[in-house]
């Protein structure tokens, strides 16, 4: 199968992109409302990337069949399909209302629990599993906090840069 070295190694990509793109995103935008949302998030998806960090460093791998790695990696590709976990294609200085910009940072934060889901099935460790469920809560909370935004109407007539 696939090793737990290789799941954590994406699961940090995933977080790192976050983090980039949110921060990324921050140098972009003057809305000052936007810009503290932005910074929360991508603060949290450094922790992430810290936890999973740490995690990594206490994985120890047994010795693995090359045929059967290739094959979980093959495995893990098609569960994952054509999810990049990604934002870096989005031009967020582009992007002209702030809603726009929260509707895709929510589908970025539900298609990184879709992953962390499907990853906890291959988890032994009782301490590992609850912290990744912990992670996935905080991912479900930023939705939560995304949604609840959009759905207040503050977000409606908002520009992303000021003119």
């Amino acid at each position: 199968m696939f090793s737990r070295a290789e799941i954590i190694d994406l699961a940090i990509q995933i977080e790192k992109n976050g983090e980039k793109v949110y921060r990324d995103a921050l140098q972009k935008i003057s809305n000052h409302s936007l810009a503290s949302l932005l910074e929360w998030l991508a603060d949290e998806e450094a922790e992430h990337v810290k936890w999973f960090s740490d995690l990594k460093a206490t994985v120890t791998e047994a010795t693995v069949d090359p045929d059967l790695e290739e094959m979980g990696k093959t495995m893990l590709q098609r569960v994952l399909g054509d999810q990049t976990f990604s934002l870096t294609d989005v031009d967020f200085s582009k992007i002209e209302q702030i809603e726009a910009v929260i509707k895709l940072a929510i589908e970025f934060e539900r298609d990184t629990v879709v992953f962390y889901e499907m990853i906890e099935s291959f988890i032994e460790d009782g301490e590992t599993l609850d912290h990744l469920k912990k992670i996935i809560e905080e991912e479900n909370r930023h939705v939560q906090v995304l949604e609840e935004l959009l759905d207040s109407g503050a977000v409606k007539s908002g520009q992303t840069n000021s003119s």
